[in-house]
Parts: C-alpha cells; structure tokens; sequence
C-alpha cells in the first residue's frame, strides 16, 4: 500500500485543543470491525456497550513532564530541551532546540539554576546526548518543579491543568507522550465496568515521540518503526491466557497495549511475562494473534497509528468510518473523541 492511501482531510477546527471534560463525555464511535457498520455514543456508554467478562487491557505508562525551558550560560540565550529517553543513570537522550547552537559542551540552566544539563554529544538523528546535575534525591522531583507536558504540536495551548496529560491509572513514569485513548476513563466509570463484571489488566509501554513522526517513504512496508520499551507482568499474562482459554474478548486500550500485546505474542507464540523493547509495524496484511477489539483515537492522516487501526479492522472500514468521523463532527487526535471497534 501507499502513504498516500491514508490521506484524508480534515477542517482544522476539529482538531481537540482541550480534552472533554468530564473525560467521559467525549464521543464514541463503536464499528463492527466484521461488517463496517457504525453506531454512535459518548465514552461513559461503555457499561452497556462491554459484555461481563470482557478483559480490558491499559497502558499504565505516566507521562513525564520532559519539556523543560532554559537558558544557555553564560549569554542568558533561551532553549528548549525535551527528555526522550533514560541512557544511563542521568544521562538522557533529548531533543534540543535551537539545536544546532547547542553543541557538546554547552551548559543550560532551568528554573532557579539548581537543574543544569550539560550536552556531551549529538546523535546521528540530531538528538543529543545529555547530562543532568540537581540537588534533588532524583532528576523527577526537578521535572516536577520546571517540567512541562510534552504536548503534540497539533495543541497550541498550554494547560491550565498538567494532569489533564495523564491517564486516571498512570503509574509508571517514562513516556515522552501519552497513550491518549485511555486520557477518556474516569474512576467512577472504571468502578461501573468492574461492577458489571468487566476487568482490567494493566501493560507497560513507554510512549517516544517517534509515535508522532511521519511516515516519509511511499511504500508502507519500507517504513522502519521507532522502537519503544515495554514489560508485561506475570497477573497481566495470566488474566489474558485465562480471557483466550475462555473465549472472553480481550480488548487493547490504545494503539500502544496493542503493540505491546501483539508483540510479546508474535516473538513468544504467546502472552507471557516478559519485558524488551519492540519496532513492531502493525499495517493492513499483518495478523493479530491476541486482541479481540480496540479502543483507540481518531489519528493524523498517513500515521503509522491509523494505519495500525486499518490493520485491525480492514482499509475500507477505516477510511470510510474516519469520512463519516469528520461529516458528524467528532473532534480529532490526542484530546479528541475516541472509537471502540469490535
């Protein structure tokens, strides 16, 4: 297939800014992935939508506050640097802007100085390669203090809320970005799905801004997937053997415990408890071997993500359940209304 068969347009207007609030009251497109058919709801009709028995599968991953702004010393210059990902101990591979000022040996400073980064080189992709000093047990309580959420670039404005980032059950910090399908739960429906008898099993994957970079080459399948790290406990394995023993549904909350569960199922035959790092390319040909259904967003033309989505429940499906997403007025990408394809 081609990039471009991913295309679609969409109003400007319809790109979220701002999530729903309360979170579940965004809406919901529910597909029949079998024949296309579409129906539509608001995120809270999960509890009539959800069969008993239906195991839910999150990304537990808490999205650190990575953005930090500084300035250069000893000229006072400001510059942005983003936390990517933890090399070793307090050296982190960042993004650095303006990066081509920012040269191994340049010192920034951030909020009352007490936070410096030293870049000690530049990657082959422009990243760098940078050493964090503080006065603090560890680096997350300064990210606490001067970090800001590493919001997509689509999101203009700042929130006036940082948590609004975050998934209710984050717990694991380390993403650069979130697993937004989940930012639509809210404590008093996760209670309501479990009393319906709906039950939850958490993942790991930690979410890198490779998620948001574009596909550049033509043919699909010449596309490399940026690798990202994952862990899947021994409980989540076993409450996931026992859904597919049973013949219950096990359904992904997002792209990412998608790509998590299909690809400890792809190297093990299985789900089992195991943790790495995985490049897995989900595109229409490929074959899922353990989800059921999928809870995800409505994702940027010509993504690796929505063509993730066209994978699961065919091309045509897709395209035509996103036409109909942007003529009834859903709102779009990370803060945007959500789809349940089952």
């Amino acid at each position: 297939m081609l990039k471009k068969d991913f295309w679609f347009d969409l109003p400007p207007q319809q790109i979220a800014q701002q999530p729903a609030s309360p979170r579940d009251t965004a809406r919901l497109l529910c597909m029949d992935r079998q024949n296309g058919a579409l129906s539509h709801h608001v995120f809270r009709d999960l509890v009539t939508l959800l069969h008993a028995g239906d195991l839910l599968v999150v990304n537990d991953s808490k999205v650190l506050p990575a953005r930090l702004i500084g300035r250069k010393e000893p000229t006072g210059a400001v510059c942005e640097v983003l936390l990517l990902r933890q090399q070793q101990g307090d050296v982190w591979e960042c993004l650095a802007k303006p990066g081509k000022r920012m040269q191994p040996g340049t010192c920034v400073s951030f909020g009352d100085g007490s936070l410096r980064a030293v870049i000690q080189q530049t990657l082959p992709d422009g990243g760098k390669r940078v050493l964090f000093e503080y006065d603090t047990p560890t680096l997350y309580e300064k990210l606490d203090l001067f970090g800001r959420m590493p919001l997509p670039p689509y999101i203009t404005r700042q929130l006036e809320d940082q948590s609004q980032y975050q998934t209710v059950y984050a717990k694991e910090l380390g993403s650069a970005a979130a697993p937004t399908a989940g930012l639509h739960f809210t404590p008093e429906l996760i209670d309501a799905l479990k009393q319906k008898g709906v039950q939850f099993a958490q993942v790991t994957l930690h979410v890198g801004l490779g998620t948001f970079r574009p596909v550049k080459e033509e043919r699909v399948e010449d596309h490399v997937m940026h690798s990202e790290w994952y862990s899947i406990s021994e409980s989540t394995a076993g409450l996931i053997r026992r859904a597919k023993a049973e013949g219950r549904r096990v359904i992904a909350v997002g792209t990412t415990s998608c790509r998590t569960l299909e690809a400890a199922a792809a190297q093990y035959g299985e789900i089992r408890a195991c943790s790495g790092s995985t490049d897995i390319f989900l595109y229409p040909g490929s074959r899922f071997a353990c989800i059921d259904g999928l809870i995800t967003n409505f994702h940027l033309p010509e993504s690796t993500l929505i063509m993730l989505v066209a994978a699961f429940c065919g091309y045509q499906n897709t395209m035509d359940a996103y036409k109909t997403a942007v003529r009834e007025g859903y709102r779009f990408f990370s803060f945007g209304d959500a789809m349940l394809i089952v």
